[in-house]
Order: C-alpha cells, then sequence, then structure tokens
C-alpha cells in the first residue's frame, strides 16, 4: 500500500498530539508530542522520504518540533489543505500518488481523499475513519505517526536495513 510513498504529510493537533491543547497561568501554550513519531520521522528522512505539516493553527511550539525534525517543509494556519497540497506538490515535483497523509478530524479530509494513501489514526472521527485506506492502531500523540513510517520503510523493503545500520553502530 505505502511502496510509492516518498512524502508524508501530517496533520498536528490530534495526530502528532493527543488533541489536547494546554495554556499555563502566562497564556503559553502546552503541546506534548510522542518521541517515537521523531524516530519514525528520522528513519524516513534517512530513507529519502520527505516529510511536511499541513495545519490548521499557527502554533511557536509547532515550528519547534517541525525544526528539531528536520521536515522538509511546514505550513500552518491553513484554511484551504488542498491549496497547500497541491502547491506542495508542485514544488517537489511529486504526484498525488507518492504522497501519504495522516489526518483526524474533518478539515483533513479533502486532502485524504486526493493522496496515494489517506491515512487516519486509531481516534481519528467516523468521516475520516470511513474514507482513510488505512487506520492506525495508534490513537494521535501515542505513536501514530511512528506507525505509519514504519508501514511505509516496510512496504518498501527498508526498514530491516535502517534497523540493522543503527543496531550496529
Amino acid at each position: 500500500m505505502f511502496r510509492k510513498i516518498k512524502l508524508l504529510i501530517t496533520d498536528v493537533d490530534g495526530v502528532m498530539t493527543d488533541g489536547r491543547i494546554t495554556y499555563d497561568s502566562n497564556d503559553n501554550e502546552l503541546k506534548s508530542f510522542n518521541v517515537r513519531d521523531g524516530f519514525g520521522l528520522h528513519l524516513l528522512h534517512k530513507a529519502g522520504i520527505k516529510t511536511a505539516i499541513i495545519t490548521g493553527r499557527e502554533s511557536s511550539i509547532v515550528e519547534k518540533r517541525a525544526q528539531e525534525l528536520d521536515f522538509t517543509r511546514v505550513y500552518q494556519n491553513v484554511r484551504n489543505k488542498v491549496k497547500v497540497f497541491y502547491s506542495l506538490l508542485e514544488d517537489l515535483a511529486l504526484s498525488p500518488e507518492e504522497t501519504c497523509y495522516v489526518g483526524d478530524d474533518i478539515p483533513d479530509l479533502p486532502v485524504i481523499r486526493i493522496v496515494g494513501v489517506g491515512v487516519a489514526v486509531a481516534d481519528a472521527v467516523a468521516e475520516v475513519l470511513e474514507v482513510a485506506k488505512y487506520t492506525c492502531k495508534t490513537k494521535g500523540g501515542k505513536g501514530a505517526i511512528r506507525e505509519v513510517a514504519e508501514q511505509i520503510l516496510k512496504d518498501q523493503n527498508l526498514w530491516n536495513s535502517l534497523v540493522n545500520e543503527i543496531k550496529f553502530q
């Protein structure tokens, strides 16, 4: 299913996080990310697979995490995800069939419908679960991106060599 994938695109809230947004007493926004997702993204990059974020919200925390994880592109405060998606494909010279998008809620539906592999996290809303070609066993913020990264690398017969490379360093 993931053999042709050259680009993984993800939403943030509800996918890379559990969907909760917390504010401290100084109105600072807090988000928690799963470290396993980060390592999965690292392995994708080692395999030459690009990564992008397309999210409807804007947060300095997302920008910081995206920089830490070397995302290829980051788009925040996006109202029209399809427009940004096609611009991204043009920029990277890729086709929709070479892309995978991971989402959890209604704003993700238009892109999930047009990518090569649309993915729903385990706790996505019913509408997303209905149209996704792959549904994670893992909930958003609990390692769903890692699960997708593994599936991509396994379907492309790259997983074992990447793991062995790390095990024997």
